[in-house]
């Protein structure tokens, strides 16, 4: 259930009370409108491409932070080997025993992780006021805890989103358990205090010239600013990556490879994965614009952990240089310093794999107010479906559109339409995981007895799906579903129940169509709208109506605090 569905309190007394007098030092505030103004100029490392106006371009291409690994020092990733390409040298920069800055020189380096004893056992305590599958309603539920005088902070442990009590302010042992008694007494029972007892500390290791080093952050660079990793000996498919790394403890007890490279040398190794190889021209060229526009605005992201993105599909798949593609490049190079606004700000730019024929709002996926430049359209160039006279709201009218199988931009992809069966024991496991992550009261159910979509929006999408289960009814919203879920593509399904021979019941097929949120663009839209002759532009205004694609200039806001408005600047 989502927090701004609960009666709210008005808690700030006691938030005060934590905090006193706040900092008026805007520029330490945490959530904040960001604009060129805070834009540095790098030269372009785009390889042979070149760019029709270098200085604009120049002048808007800032340095990204990228974690290309996260949480290095889980059992997933253990040690590291970096090396420059074949004639070039590695420089490892850090802090020197005395304090001062130190350099060595390296062919080759493997990075470990060591885990040095404590003199004695470190609590680390953190009040985790919600859990969310995606970064949009984790930071419209910080919103929400802020708007009630709560000063928090988003993290991702784990790969799910999580709100905490800010650390630096609730930061005794009385003041957290203060706040959890006054939140649990007020009907948020889902708030939970989460502790670790820490016995060792991790330190990066590595081995040079016969010296063993130990340090907390290791700045990486090379002669030509390349530098291939690999994760561990055996890694199939070693990293290339511009630009310089570094290592450097996360909020969780591990490490974050840090990738700094220039925008538009991390568009090369954006879009070619995302756009996918063999996509016509246009579809390449908006995707390019969408990227850069997606990652000028969600710069905050991964705040708490200092650095800005994600190298994975939570943010924009990017695989460094290696793979590059030269009708990338061109397209990166005929955009350069283009990015999509509305009302001279940076358009929310969401995009997915397929719509499944009809694009979603944001509020279809995501608590938080709509986006007037992302509605509900079909995904078509021919009227296939009459949306306004045969809403997708209604039941029976989203049946018959799921069975329609031609006239749609994505119709010869595998993922327009799809049907996937899933076990009732499967469904039992996937929802009580989501639920003990939750930390839900029905988290130890048996088993599930009903599972039933209750509410769609106009697009189709499933807004609410109540599940019944032996210790009573839970209702999934949104992105919760597929959270819950792992058998859906999208929430653009409807149920099928399956039964044994006996009539019992034993499991559901999923039915719909589309990969991915819905919202925005369509990938494999975009594929179809520029064989038709469609230019980037047109693509994208189809996509986001009233919307804009200009270069970037100092007029335009990166992203706008909806709690502090346009008064808070970077």
């Amino acid at each position: 259930m989502s927090y701004r569905d609960r009666t709210q309190v008005n808690i700030a007394p006691l938030a005060e009370l934590f905090v006193g007098r706040r900092s008026r030092d805007r520029r330490k505030t945490r959530w904040r409108r960001l604009s060129l103004t805070a834009i540095s100029a790098f030269t372009l490392l785009c390889g042979a491409a070149t760019f029709p106006d270098a200085a604009r371009a120049s002048q808007s291409n800032r340095l990204m932070e990228i974690g290309v690994i996260q949480r290095f020092g889980s059992k997933e990733t253990r040690d590291l080997i970096l090396k420059p390409l074949a004639g070039n040298t590695l420089y490892l920069r850090f802090e020197g025993g005395d304090g001062n800055p130190k350099t060595l020189e390296a062919e080759q380096v493997k990075i470990e992780l060591e885990n040095q004893p404590l003199p004695e056992p470190q609590i680390e305590e953190r009040v985790v006021l919600s859990i969310h599958r995606s970064f949009e309603n984790a930071e419209q539920s910080a919103q929400e805890w802020q708007q009630q005088g709560i000063e928090v902070e988003l993290a991702s442990p784990g790969g799910r989103w999580q709100v905490w009590a800010k650390r630096d302010v609730y930061n005794t042992p009385l003041l957290r358990r203060l706040l959890l008694q006054s939140l649990q007494t007020n009907g948020h029972e889902l708030t939970f205090l989460n502790t670790e007892v820490n016995k060792s500390i991790p330190h990066l290791s590595w081995t040079l010239d016969g010296f063993r080093y130990h340090r907390r952050v290791l700045e990486i660079s090379a002669s030509n600013d390349r530098i291939q990793v690999a994760r561990g000996e055996k890694d199939p498919e070693p990293r290339l990556y511009g630009g310089e790394l570094r290592l450097q403890p996360d909020a969780y007890g591990t490490y974050t490879l840090v990738n700094e490279v220039p925008l538009e040398s991390y568009l090369r190794g954006v879009v070619p994965h995302e756009i996918g190889a063999g996509a016509p021209d246009a579809a390449v060229e908006a995707q390019a614009i969408l990227a850069r526009t997606y990652a000028l605005r969600n710069l905050r992201r991964f705040e708490t952990d200092g650095y800005e993105l994600c190298a994975s599909s939570a943010c924009q798949v990017y695989k460094g240089l290696g793979n590059t593609w030269e009708p990338a490049d061109r397209a990166i190079a005929a955009t350069a310093g283009k990015v999509l606004t509305y009302n001279n700000e940076l358009v929310d730019a969401l995009y997915s794999s397929t719509s499944g024929g009809v694009t979603s709002p944001y509020t279809d996926m995501w608590d938080g107010s709509d986006r007037p430049y992302l509605q509900t359209r079909l995904d078509a160039v021919t009227n296939v479906w009459d949306l306004g006279r045969n809403s997708l709201s209604d039941e029976q009218n989203f049946r018959r559109f799921i069975g329609l199988k031609q006239g749609f931009n994505e119709d010869k992809t595998d993922l327009f339409r799809w049907r996937e069966e899933s076990k009732l024991a499967d469904m039992n496991k996937d929802l009580k995981d989501y639920l003990q992550s939750k930390n839900h009261p029905l988290r130890n159910f048996k088993t599930i007895r009903e599972a039933r979509v209750v509410k769609r929006s106009p697009s189709g999408r499933a807004i609410e799906l109540t599940v019944t289960t032996d210790l009573g009814s839970v209702t999934l919203r949104k992105d919760e579903i597929l959270q819950a879920f792992y058998a859906p593509l999208s929430t653009l399904f409807y149920l099928e129940p399956m039964y044994d021979k006996d009539k019992k019941l034993e499991g559901y097929t999923f039915v719909g169509g589309g990969f991915g949120h819905g919202v925005g663009l369509s990938q494999f839209g975009a594929h179809n709208l520029a064989r038709l002759g469609w230019t980037s532009d047109r693509i994208l205004t189809f996509y986001f109506p009233g919307t804009e694609v200009r270069p970037i200039d100092r007029e335009i806001v990166f992203w706008q605090d909806p709690q502090r408005g346009r008064e808070e600047e970077f």
